[in-house]
């Protein structure tokens, strides 16, 4: 500051203007220009946020109709639509991603065949459980994620880390014993009608079960193959929705039943423009979400988006409790909160793990791990 202010009167003396007349000693430096809102980090958390509740409830809102059985249809509705959009978005120059390539297609169609899984048994499980629930043990895929990259990539699991696995664990028993006993408590004069809806329950942990191993083997997978293309975000997306939609649409024509009771039963004429506006509500979802998390990650950075994806759990599970006949009971209530902390505590270890210095130096670039991409790629809140 001296040495600044010795240069500024050194210059003053030089100049023919006299000392004392109508200019200054030290002009005023001009304000500083405000932040664009963009980078705000406020706006793409909210956003993020704001996105993942609004395609879990759209999701669930159509899923839970009575009878509602053409999954297929609602998934191939949803890559169409994000197709669509991205495309949109593209010509527009808002975003930008590779035009389509039969060989890199050819590479990435396992991972897309992988996907189509995780979204339909996602669909299945969110069919029959409450979005609390689901939320749950959507917790469990980390684990098998994890351990994967530690079997095929040679990653480590630290002892928080670990911690973090049991109390997901201990969250997930919880809200399966809460949700029985409410069943029992409810319809424990029926004996039928409880064992129906232990029934249903128990289709809706089967169903996750598959998720969380289609979900595991879809990242694991994804990581693998990314080498192999070096896709971004928006590439991955394009491939995976464009991929998908052969696939659905056959099954959905030749699997599904498309009778015309079937169809009424689906759509039943005083809610099929509500059901019709969700379904393509929901494709829109998984565009912002995807967008969003871009975002965040350019405006904050990769550890706070980690931090928000553990803390965006919590309002997701709240809004189950909120928009739907989710029971409210201290047991499902406890669950929640046990998932809660079990996500904060797997993210601090990871950070914590992250933030270790490197022994040595490696003589090849080392690979982002897979639960970090699913944080960056997945739906598929």
């Amino acid at each position: 500051m001296a040495d600044d202010k010795k240069r500024d009167d050194y210059a003053i003396e030089m100049t023919d203007t006299p000392r004392g007349k109508d200019q200054p000693m030290n002009s005023p430096r001009p304000p500083m220009p405000m932040p664009p809102a963009s980078n705000n980090p406020v706006f793409p958390v909210l956003s993020y946020c704001a996105s993942s509740i609004l395609m879990t409830v759209t999701n669930k809102y159509v899923l839970s109709g009575l009878g509602f059985n053409l999954n297929f249809l609602l998934l191939a509705v949803q890559s169409i639509v994000c197709v669509v959009a991205i495309q949109m978005c593209k010509s527009s120059g808002v975003i930008t991603y590779r035009d389509f390539n039969s060989d890199e297609a050819r590479k990435w169609f396992p991972v897309s065949v992988l996907l189509i899984g995780t979204i339909y048994t996602s669909t299945k499980a969110l069919q029959f459980l409450s979005i609390p629930v689901y939320t749950i043990f959507k917790n469990l895929t980390i684990i098998l994620i994890a351990y994967g990259e530690v079997l095929w990539f040679g990653g480590s699991v630290t002892g928080m880390a670990l911690f973090s696995f049991g109390l997901m664990v201990l969250s997930s028993l919880i809200a399966a014993w809460a949700d029985i006993q409410h069943v029992l408590q409810s319809y424990g004069h029926s004996e039928s009608e409880a064992s129906a809806k232990v029934s249903t329950l128990n289709a809706g942990y089967m169903w996750m079960l598959f998720n969380c191993l289609c979900s595991a083997a879809y990242v694991l997978g994804m990581r693998k193959r990314i080498k192999l293309t070096n896709f971004k975000d928006f590439d991955t997306m394009f491939y995976n929705n464009v991929l998908s939609i052969p696939i659905l649409v056959a099954a959905s024509l030749f699997v599904e039943d498309w009778s015309s009771t079937n169809i009424e039963g689906n759509f039943p004429p005083l809610q099929r423009n509500r059901i019709f506006f969700a379904m393509i509500f929901s494709g829109l979802s998984s565009v912002f979400i995807s967008y969003t998390s871009a975002w965040c990650v350019r405006v904050t950075s990769s550890t706070t988006y980690s931090m928000v994806g553990a803390l965006n759990k919590l309002p997701i599970a709240l809004s189950g409790l909120v928009f739907f006949d989710a029971p409210v009971t201290l047991p499902s209530v406890s669950a929640i909160g046990v998932g809660f902390v079990s996500g904060i505590v797997y993210t601090l270890a990871k950070v914590k793990q992250s933030s270790k210095p490197k022994v040595g130096l490696p003589t090849t670039s080392q690979p982002m791990s897979a639960s970090s991409q699913s944080a960056r790629d997945s739906f598929k809140s």
